[in-house]
């Protein structure tokens, strides 16, 4: 991509929906694979990539399991968010007929939204490490009885037809994605364009410190969309806090509200401020 804006880091393999994610979200940027989150966010941390795009929850299945502990610690901080919607093919070898199909193999999760289009037709399930990576084993056993379940750009880029389309259980099943780069974007205060502000925090070992640390954004008026807990270091008595408002972090609202959380806990961190994804409003489809 000789004109490319930049690079962008994603994990798994090409045909990922975190692949799909870049090409929808930053499309001037160049797409890079990375086995892992942590090796996504470390291809902008050696100058190899310019932003990360890393998968946090799903509406299906809840939070991408130790993104949240990953974030704190990654050094980038927040720059967007973009939200894709999961198509699942069943992917065949060229030829294949969805008669042919005895075994299928994608990531557990997938394998998990697609009972319903399966079970009738008696296909075993195959759990592969990755979707994208199932659809480059299917194509290389070159195997009509093997399918995988990927995205149609995973179809795509490894060659594989198209048995069956938007097989998954779930219509609405939506992936959100943050965007992440070593430095943060300024945001305008007040430009009539909405924000959201994600932080992290530990509440200090007082009674009610939580309840307590949760009324500045009440009595402020603040809509907290999001509010998660997990353990620290293995401790049960040590617990981390994952939040994200409406709002910029110096709006006058937001600011008091963070002003008196900071009272009640032991350590305070924003993330990121960045717009607000039109895909969050657009239907009530994205969740």
């Amino acid at each position: 991509m000789a004109n490319s804006k930049g690079r962008i880091s994603y994990q798994g393999e090409p045909g990922a929906y975190g692949h799909q994610a870049c090409r929808e979200a930053r499309p001037e940027y160049e797409p890079v694979p990375a086995a892992t989150f942590e090796g996504a966010i470390d291809l902008v941390h050696q100058g190899e990539c310019d932003l990360a795009m890393i998968a946090v929850e799903n509406s299906t299945y809840g939070r991408v399991a130790d993104v949240h502990q990953l974030l704190p610690e990654s050094g980038l901080h927040i720059i967007g968010e973009h939200f894709v919607r999961v198509h699942i093919n069943l992917l065949g070898v060229p030829g294949a007929r969805v008669e042919d199909v005895t075994r299928a193999m994608s990531h557990p999760v997938l394998l998990g939204q697609c009972r319903g289009f399966l079970k009738p037709l008696g296909i075993e399930r195959i759990a592969g490490y990755d979707t994208a990576g199932s659809a480059k084993h299917v194509r290389e056993a070159n195997d009509r009885s093997l399918a995988a379940l990927a995205s149609p750009l995973a179809g795509e880029i490894h060659g594989l037809d198209v048995l069956a389309a938007e097989i998954e259980d779930n219509k609405n099943n939506t992936t959100r994605f943050l965007v992440m780069a070593r430095e943060p974007e300024e945001q305008p205060v007040d430009d009539g364009h909405r924000v959201m502000t994600s932080f992290v925090f530990r509440v200090r070992n007082i009674p009610a410190a939580l309840y307590k640390a949760m009324g500045g954004f009440a009595t402020n008026g603040v809509n907290m969309v999001k509010l998660e807990s997990y353990m620290v270091g293995g401790s049960f008595t040590a617990t981390q806090f994952f939040a994200e408002v409406e709002g910029h972090a110096e709006e006058p609202a937001v600011a008091r509200a963070l002003e008196e959380l900071e009272y009640f806990t032991t350590e305070l961190r924003i993330l990121g401020i960045y717009p607000e994804s039109v895909q969050r409003f657009a239907s009530d489809d994205v969740a």
